[in-house]
């Protein structure tokens, strides 16, 4: 079994063949600055890569999964090169949970907001925290969303609702996301992590070559081209941080 050690992210690991990733900045409420982003991407490429673990449990240290863009360090790009630069970088953290050969469960506590509302809807198996909430506010500060959520996100509710989501920001309570389909499961606060693990331990014992292509399969086919909504984001999201009308957005957000 191997173990794996970043600095914004916990990797551990229990009997089960459980390996639990949780986001660790709880007093910037896991918000996301460049080293989170590179962390939670290795950290999946590592429990993809490892033959012991057989499940991934997907959360967030402390009062949140995490707050979206961490404003206190966000550093805007200057130019093309360093916005694509950061962009890929998010898209990879997508690539890496949802094309990943592990099944993952997320336990999404707190909030789920923009960038953290993309990786609660990449989980396989999204169990909320009855307090928990999520939103996008990605168009109101004239960027756009990532995660390939332009083709998860109408295939769990519907493109209206997805409209709805995407362009106006609602601000949504995990029933209202059991309701959408955005939720798989929603649980009492002290009751999460405990489910959590219970439906990790029943997809671990679980054969893994069917388990595996299961995942595959359904990701590749249960909505539109994944690859191609994160191309296609990777360019939108550009063209927002290039526009100076972002940076005053984001000044007052």
């Amino acid at each position: 079994m191997n173990t794996f050690d970043y600095q914004t992210v916990t990797s551990t690991f229990d009997a089960d063949g459980i390996r639990t990733i949780a986001l660790n900045r709880p007093d910037r409420l896991n918000a996301m600055n460049r080293q989170l982003i590179d962390d939670v991407a290795r950290a999946f490429d590592d429990a993809n890569a490892d033959a012991a673990t057989r499940v991934i449990l997907f959360t967030g240290t402390g009062r949140a999964f995490c707050a979206g863009d961490d404003r206190r360090e966000h550093v805007h790009p200057e130019n093309e090169g360093q916005a694509r630069e950061l962009v890929l970088a998010i898209q990879q953290a997508t690539r890496s949970i949802v094309f990943g050969a592990k099944p993952v469960v997320g336990a999404i506590n707190g909030r789920a907001v923009g960038g953290g509302f993309e990786w609660a809807i990449n989980c396989d198996f999204p169990i909320w925290a009855n307090s928990a909430k999520g939103f996008f506010p990605e168009v109101s500060l004239n960027l756009f969303v990532t995660g390939a959520v332009t083709s998860l996100l109408p295939a769990l509710v519907g493109l209206n609702k997805a409209r709805e989501m995407l362009f106006l920001g609602e601000r949504y309570a995990a029933e209202d996301l059991l309701d959408l389909g955005v939720a798989w499961r929603v649980v009492e606060d002290e009751a999460l992590m405990k489910e959590a693990r219970a439906v990790a331990k029943r997809l671990s014992d679980l054969p893994q070559l069917s388990v595996r292509a299961m995942k595959r399969v359904l990701n590749l086919c249960a909505s539109n081209d994944i690859e191609a909504a994160l191309e296609l984001e990777t360019e939108a999201t550009v063209a927002g941080f290039l526009d100076p009308e972002t940076t005053e957005r984001l000044k007052d957000f």
